[in-house]
């Protein structure tokens, strides 16, 4: 086990386990009900910045509807459609709700569209996420998707891939309220009462800050998934306290077993 040193507000700093895997397989034995990212945990739904041309798209349109001035500049740069989206749903007030429901309709589009490009390639797809995902099913946890991302697009993906039968619920992004999108524990907690668990029930594995903050707003254990090093110290700045490098691990035979 490796451990690295993050920072925490206010100040203290306190210790990440980094593949701490006999923590992760107690933490998970113990869990009624997993709730998985899709993006990064599960699969690279826009590998090689193929988020950009759809966060571009969305751009050309506020500006062609006379709405530029609810971007600012970071929203101008990013990548993250949902970065946009986000601004239009925050400072658009109600003149603009019908193109906010436009631009909704074509990310929930391009990330259908990316799903199913990315179930084709192996790839793109997390390793060992689908013996992982078998395993916790066949111990008895429930299993649920909760994303930033269109519930659509990560069940046509799951679905794919032959897994979307292993998960009791996908929860995504709400079209009509982006605002609830993580951080915010909205979509935690729908999943949860879909599951009927409590939050010290579940256990959540993500990959970014956002995800750390929604979880412990919800009250739910975390463990961090760091497919590399730019992830793990982004993790590790938002005080996860426990990050896996590879689900290899934990798909092995005799904790499969039940060890």
């Amino acid at each position: 086990m490796r451990r690295i040193r993050a920072g925490k507000a206010g100040g203290d700093d306190m210790a990440v386990a980094i593949d701490a895997f006999t923590d992760v397989r107690t933490l998970l034995a113990g869990a009624r009900g997993v709730l998985f990212d899709f993006d990064g945990p599960i699969c690279r739904l826009f590998p090689e910045d193929g988020s950009r041309p759809i966060a571009d798209e969305l751009r050309d349109v506020i500006d062609a509807f006379g709405a530029g001035h609810v971007l600012g500049e970071a929203e101008r740069a990013d990548k993250d459609p949902h970065v946009v989206l986000r601004a239009v749903h925050e400072r658009g007030g109600p003149a603009l709700r019908g193109l906010l429901s436009d631009l909704e309709g074509r990310v929930t589009a391009g990330e259908l569209a990316a799903a199913e490009r990315v179930a084709a390639q192996e790839k793109w797809h997390t390793p060992y996420v689908d013996a992982l995902i078998r395993t916790l099913s066949g111990r008895g946890a429930r299993l649920a998707v909760v994303t930033n991302n269109s519930p659509l697009a990560a069940e046509a993906h799951l679905d794919r891939r032959g897994l979307l039968r292993y998960f009791t619920t996908v929860q995504g992004r709400r079209p009509d309220d982006p605002g609830l999108m993580k951080p915010h524990p909205d979509v935690l907690s729908r999943a949860l009462r879909e599951l009927r668990l409590g939050p010290e029930d579940a256990v959540m594995i993500g990959d970014t800050g956002t995800d750390v903050r929604a979880a412990a707003r919800a009250g739910v254990d975390f463990i961090g998934y760091g497919r590399d090093e730019r992830k793990i110290d982004a993790l590790r700045r938002a005080a996860a306290a426990m990050v896996i490098t590879s689900y290899e691990p934990l798909a092995e035979s005799e904790w499969a077993d039940g060890s």
